[in-house]
């Protein structure tokens, strides 16, 4: 395996941040990765956080509402809408921080989501990450939280579940 690493590329003019990840492992692992509930609970959050499922509807129109726990205890909720799968080629979905029940937290912004995944060859991944905001201070309140740090951890620990298959 080779370690690899994000690209993170922020345009603020146009309200985005790209991320480009590559994974040494087969695209169908990768996607599996992504789309599974149980898989993403392993990796989705940065430690020493953990993602827990709430409940997961890979579908168009359907839902994953998660959380982060922190080592104390605390859960933070989000709840991600999926809006097109194409599968094993794209999913844009519109996330929001909500409640347990997935109830919209307007105090904190939106952010739309579009990955791209495709093989440059037989055992490599590559997933292009596009997340957009409605507006510049949105993208830097998410900024600000340490989304890049944390997503950048949350794709290390994939690589290390992606490594024990």
């Amino acid at each position: 395996m080779t370690k690899r690493e994000a690209v993170f590329s922020k345009d603020m003019e146009n309200k985005k941040v790209s991320v480009v990840r590559l994974f040494d492992a087969p695209l169908e692992q990768v996607w599996k990765a992504w789309t599974t509930a149980e898989i993403l609970d392993l990796w989705w959050a940065p430690k020493p956080y953990k993602a827990e499922t709430g409940l997961m509807d890979f579908r168009e129109g359907g839902q994953w509402l998660y959380c982060m726990v922190s080592p104390e205890g605390a859960k933070t909720w989000c709840r991600v809408d999926y809006h097109t799968i194409d599968s094993q080629k794209s999913i844009t979905s519109v996330v929001v921080f909500c409640d347990e029940q997935g109830n919209e937290n307007p105090d904190f912004p939106k952010v739309y989501w579009k990955k791209q995944f495709s093989q440059p060859d037989s055992s490599t991944t590559q997933v292009d990450v596009e997340i957009s905001f409605d507006q510049t201070a949105d993208m830097e309140m998410l900024l600000k939280m340490g989304f890049e740090g944390g997503f950048t951890a949350g794709l290390n620990n994939l690589d290390e579940y992606l490594e024990n298959l």
